[in-house]
């Protein structure tokens, strides 16, 4: 029991953004590393899978649809029976797809000034600065026309929302199914924008614990299995079997209210974690139907 116990207490941390391994590298870099530090990091990812029996793996391009890993597992049901159990988001998109489809670059090889960024254009206005930071961090803050996706965490498990993906493992399930609805933002100066304390908002329905104020008008989200995310997978896979449902268009949020959440919330999020390469292996996606 310690074994499993320790287990998820490791997984937990990784989930968010692979928090345990990218701490280590602090200090701001400059540039992006060469492609072939990714390049290798994706061989590493490969030689540590094979043959392994390691189930699907997030993120990937949405809008591509093969896949050749044989793992197949039971997808989640609606988030609506389910318990909110953690939101976080990330700076870049993790997951890429035609209105998030602008690479960031490679950055610092550790999930930080990579991903993906909103390819749409926004005005003089919804581009200018802000007075003070937002969501500041050893890796920086955030600003207007920054992307970040969002991550909102659901499992089968009787708990509460709380911080990381301890929150939704529970001494009665140690293996839940987990479900995560994703939702990529562009940051932008209006007040007339999304508020993001309101989306991010947590209430109980039905006698579930739910965010009741998910955008739901970006379109019909792409449902997949995948796994859990973060940097601290660049080369390892992740254990943990997730459901995927990512709506593929961007919202604009006003970024003032992000930087309110981020001062206080039962997460205990304050900043934007990093993003894990994009999954490209066939033998390390699933198959996903028409």
């Amino acid at each position: 029991m310690m074994k499993i116990e320790t287990f998820f207490r490791v997984g937990a941390v990784l989930l968010l953004g692979g928090c345990a391994s990218a701490g280590h590298h602090e200090a701001a870099t400059h540039g992006d590393v060469p492609d072939t530090v990714v390049a290798e990091q994706r061989a590493q990812l490969a030689r540590n899978t094979e043959g392994k029996g390691f189930g699907p793996q997030s993120p990937r391009d949405i809008d591509q649809r093969g896949g050749e890993n044989p793992v197949s597992f039971s997808l989640a049901p609606m988030s609506a029976r389910m318990n909110l159990c953690n939101i976080h988001f990330h700076k870049n998109a993790e997951h890429k797809g035609r209105a998030f489809s602008d690479y960031a670059g490679n950055g610092d090889g550790h999930g930080y000034g990579s991903g993906y960024r909103y390819s749409g254009r926004l005005s003089t206005a919804e581009l200018a600065p802000v007075e003070a930071e937002v969501c500041p961090s050893a890796h920086g803050s955030l600003s207007p026309g920054d992307t970040i996706e969002v991550h909102y965490v659901f499992s089968t498990a009787q708990v509460q929302p709380g911080p990381t993906l301890g929150a939704c493992l529970s001494d009665a399930i140690k293996n839940p199914q987990l479900l995560v609805e994703g939702q990529v933002f562009v940051l932008v100066n209006d007040r007339s924008a999304l508020d993001f304390g309101k989306l991010a908002a947590v209430s109980e329905r039905a006698g579930f614990a739910q965010a009741p104020n998910m955008t739901l008008n970006t379109g019909r989200p792409v449902e997949y299995a995948g796994s859990t995310t973060g940097p601290g997978y660049n080369e390892q896979g992740s254990p943990f079997q997730v459901t995927w449902r990512v709506r593929p268009r961007v919202a604009k949020v006003d970024i003032a209210t992000v930087g309110a959440w981020c001062k206080g919330n039962v997460f205990n999020e304050d900043h934007a974690h990093g993003v894990r390469n994009l999954v490209t292996n066939p033998a390390l996606l699933s198959p996903m139907g028409r």
